[in-house]
């Protein structure tokens, strides 16, 4: 994905464009950059790029301040994986919808809420619950689907 324009500007006036480094981002690419740095790449220097201070959490599990993300990855299994799904944005939150694998004994199926503050994440709320495969729920579509479709 290319972030940049030729000119150094955004002709979309309907996004928020945040300037890291000589690279224009909207809040969305910042998220999905992070989340993917972090989880995928499971890049820890990723913290210190995307993550602001203070960063307030949400989650239960977690104390707020950067350093326990940092101690999170480091604990992943072996067999950890992030796929992140569709995301939407108002303003400065931004959510990611995501499944993880090799967190709990069964596949989670994640939405991830950030609150942004000059291009930084700096706060953080989840929702998650067990995945259910499509041939079990009652309409028959899975709960996650990494390419949307046009049903």
């Amino acid at each position: 994905m290319d972030y940049s324009t030729k000119t150094g500007e955004s002709q979309d006036i309907t996004r928020k464009f945040i300037n890291t480094g000589d690279i224009k981002m909207t809040n969305e690419e910042v998220v999905l950059r992070a989340m993917t740095e972090l989880f995928i790449n499971r890049d820890t220097s990723a913290i210190e790029r995307y993550w602001g201070t203070p960063y307030v959490q949400h989650d239960p599990d977690l104390p707020d301040g950067k350093d326990a993300l940092g101690d999170m990855v480091e604990q992943l299994p072996a067999d950890f994986k992030y796929e992140p799904g569709m995301m939407a944005a108002s303003g400065d939150i931004v959510m990611i919808h995501s499944r993880v694998t090799g967190w709990d004994p069964k596949p989670l199926v994640v939405v991830d809420i950030f609150r942004m503050k000059d291009g930084k994440l700096v706060e953080h709320w989840d929702v998650a619950q067990e995945e259910v495969p499509a041939t079990e729920t009652k309409s028959g579509r899975p709960m996650f689907d990494s390419a949307l479709s046009e049903k």
